[in-house]
Formats: C-alpha cells, structure tokens, sequence
C-alpha cells in the first residue's frame, strides 16, 4: 500500500486528493458520495488517509521547488488563505505565495506561516537567477539591488489602478487606457504573426518601446496636475515607478507583458478557498500548498492529474527508499511518462507550442 497507515489504493488517494482540490469537495462531502453506494467512511477516516498521502508527496513538491527556482524566467504572486487561530478561536487572515516558471511550465505555492513580508519573498528565492516578474508590492523592491535578477513590470496591474480611476476623471483615465491599450495591440500583432522570441523583441523594440517612453513622459507630465491622495494620483505614483521594471520585457521575446497567468494559476487556489472557508491549522496550509502545487503544474503541462496521481502515488514508495538509483525529477509532470501523449490529445492554439507557451489573449478596454 501507498501509505502506512490504512489500506487504500493508489486510485482512492488519488481520488480522494482530486475531489477536494480539483473539484473543491470538502470531506464532510466526499462522505456522502459512498454513503450513498453502502459504503461507510467517516472524515476522521478521509483525513487519516489524507495526511500521510500529503508526506508521500512532499518530497516530489520540493523538487518541484527546486526545478522552478532554477528557470531563468519567473512569475510571482500571492494570496490570502484563511487559517484557524486557536488561540484566539477565528481565522486568521494569512497569505500563500506562487511562484510559476514560463519554461518550463512548472509552478509551486508556498506557505510561510502564513506570512507576506519581504523576509518570505527574499528567503523563498535567495538561489533565483534571472527574470521575476510581479506586481508592484513593496516586498520586491529588496531584488532591486540584486545584480543577478531583473525585475520585471506587469501592464495589467497598472492598468487596473488607472481603470479604477474611470468616475473620479474620466479624461485622464481613458488617455493613460489609450498607451496601455496601444502596447497590448503590439502583442496581439506578434501573436497573430506567430513571431520567434527573436523577432517579438525586435517588434516591440520598433514599436513598444516608444509607446512606453511616451506613456512614461504623459505620467511624468499630468501626475503635478491631480491631487496626490485622489483614485488618479494614486494610480500615477503607483505606474510611474515601474515603467523601468517593463523595459525589460522589450529586450526578451520570451517575457510577457503582464502577470496574468500566475493569476490565472492562481484560480484553482481561489476556489478551494471559497468552499473550504479555512484551513484548520498550518499544517493543513502546507499540505493545501503541497497538492495545490502538483495539480496546478499539471495543469500548466497539460497532464491528466487523475492518471498522473494514481501512476505517481504508486511508485512513490519505489522511489523513496534509500537504495533506489531512480530521480524525482522522473516524476514530475513535465518529465512523466504520460506527458506526451496527454499533449498529443491537447487542441492547438494559434501563435501557441508547447515549447513556447504563448496564447492569444485579447485584453480590450472600453472606451464607453
């Protein structure tokens, strides 16, 4: 058996993971599916299972962490996740972190005692090399100094301060909306084109960059003209400082524009959140971190996560004992022995490859 404690199969471990991460059926629910058959399992059950399957896979998480800090290329965010203070008998409102590489298309989440400070995000990625890319928070700023990493801006995060800024004054809004909309069309052209990494530099360099120079000279210019503590002010000190931060992305055809998709891979956590309301201790946060991370990269590789888990949980055990010569890495969903013909199955999408992972994505602003 997979675990050491009780008898369930490889398929049931898997299962039960999916049904509470995938489908976001907490266990007082999952209960009543067997119920409903004859079969009688209570959640103390479930969650004697569920533990152990969450140690089983932890060291396949950390080598997850360790494969995406090693890309040269990441995304960064984080969310809240509820977490039951028994001290002071409430949830508490905590943060989990996301970390996503562009290539390959791996991410992790990690949780911190539930911490957002910029002691997490320095400890967490003390060995990354290369581009990250993540909104404005101030947590980033300490990698500003760091010769070996390129911080990078996210366009839509800006837009959506300026966005916000609609009602409050509509002229401004709308002409700062004008140079966002005009550098999401230079993308939408190289998508359609179906450019290489090379060639998506050189168009943005032909026309981007001189969108952002005036984009940077119209902030420059109107922020003396609005009050600093309104909606547009706001949104102006905080644009400003990033424009730098995006001039990178001119240079690398292989950085997007935005940090839309560690959001989106954000959504599964979102969900799970909503129906389980809370996670009853830290423990429980760590081991949401573990399965949520394994899912989301198979996800993001286009892996069966029902076929991946019941094959992975199997060998596991195989693959953990001092004396195998086996790796990990052999494990996870970009290198699992179903990745291939899982993605052989996939539809294509236009000015999208697996190798380089970009999807049309039309963002439009309303000018109404």
């Amino acid at each position: 058996m997979p675990i050491y404690k009780g008898m369930p199969g490889a398929s049931m471990l898997a299962e039960i993971l999916l049904q509470k991460y995938e489908y976001h059926v907490p266990f007082y629910r999952q209960v009543k599916q067997p119920e409903h058959l004859g079969v009688k399992l209570s959640r103390n059950t479930l969650n004697g299972w569920f533990k152990p399957v969450c140690e089983l896979l932890r060291p396949l998480y950390l080598e997850l962490k360790k494969k995406v800090l090693s890309s040269d290329y990441i995304q960064v965010d984080e969310t809240t996740l509820p977490v039951i203070d028994h001290d002071r008998h409430k949830a508490a409102k905590e943060y989990i972190w996301i970390v996503r590489a562009a290539v390959p298309r791996l991410l992790f989440f990690h949780y911190a005692n539930g911490s957002r400070s910029q002691k997490v995000a320095v400890d967490l990625l003390k060995t990354f090399k290369g581009y990250l890319q993540c909104d404005g928070y101030s947590a980033y700023d300490a990698f500003e100094n760091r010769k070996d990493v390129r911080l990078c801006g996210c366009l839509a995060h800006i837009r959506r301060h300026i966005e916000s800024c609609r009602e409050e004054n509509r002229e401004y809004a709308m002409q700062g909306l004008k140079f966002i909309q005009d550098l999401y069309n230079v993308e939408y052209m190289a998508d359609e084109r179906q450019l290489s990494y090379e060639e998506r530099a050189a168009l943005r360099q032909r026309l981007a960059g001189p969108l952002l120079d005036a984009f940077e000279l119209w902030l420059q210019n109107t922020y003396p003209k609005v009050l600093k503590r309104s909606l547009m002010g706001k949104a102006m000190a905080y644009a400003y400082p990033l424009i730098p931060r995006m001039r990178h992305y001119l240079y690398d055809g292989r950085i997007f524009i935005d940090n839309n998709r560690a959001e989106n891979a954000l959504r599964p956590m979102v969900l799970t959140r909503k129906n389980m309301l809370f996670c009853g201790n830290q423990q429980a946060a760590e081991n949401t971190a573990v399965i949520c991370s394994l899912l989301g990269s198979c996800k993001e590789c286009g892996v069966n996560p029902r076929e991946w888990l019941n094959d992975v949980i199997s060998k596991l055990p195989y693959y953990l004992t001092p004396k195998s010569e086996k790796k990990l890495t052999e494990l996870l969903p970009d290198r699992w022995g179903g990745y291939r013909q899982s993605h052989d199955t996939l539809p294509t999408v236009t000015g999208m490859s697996m190798d380089n992972p970009r999807t049309v994505h039309r963002q439009t602003v309303h000018a109404t």
